[in-house]
Order: structure tokens, then sequence, then C-alpha cells
């Protein structure tokens, strides 16, 4: 994006340059209240139960937050 912006190169030749699609250049994340929610346990996890690797942590907040998968 920066390229684009101040060089005035055009989306394609930038993203043929860097090797990314064009969907790709245009992606923007949308956060949602579930994530700040998954981050806080996460966060709190992690400080407290510092040996509980991701697969502990992933069990514990599905069976916790009902988070599916």
């Amino acid at each position: 994006m920066k390229v684009v912006a101040v060089h005035g190169v055009s989306v394609a030749l930038a993203c043929r340059t860097f090797q990314i699609s064009e969907t790709c250049y245009r992606y923007s994340p949308t956060l949602s209240t579930e994530n700040e929610e998954i981050a806080d346990w996460l966060e709190r996890l992690t400080t407290n139960k510092r040996n509980w690797g991701f697969g502990l942590c992933f069990l514990y907040l599905r069976n916790v937050l009902r988070i599916p998968g």
C-alpha cells in the first residue's frame, strides 16, 4: 500500500512485484467483541497456566466459551 501511495505505482503492478493477490492487498480484517473476549481469556490463561501449551488452552477455551471447532 505504501508503494502505491508514495510512488504512484498501480495496484496490479505492486501486487505482481510483491507476489500477492489483489484480494490480499485489499483485505481488511474485521474485529468483533468475541475476538476481544477470547484474547482476554488467552492472556489470563497464559499468565496463570504457564506450562499449558496451545492444545490445552484451546480445549479449555472451547469448553468454557463454547467455541466451535
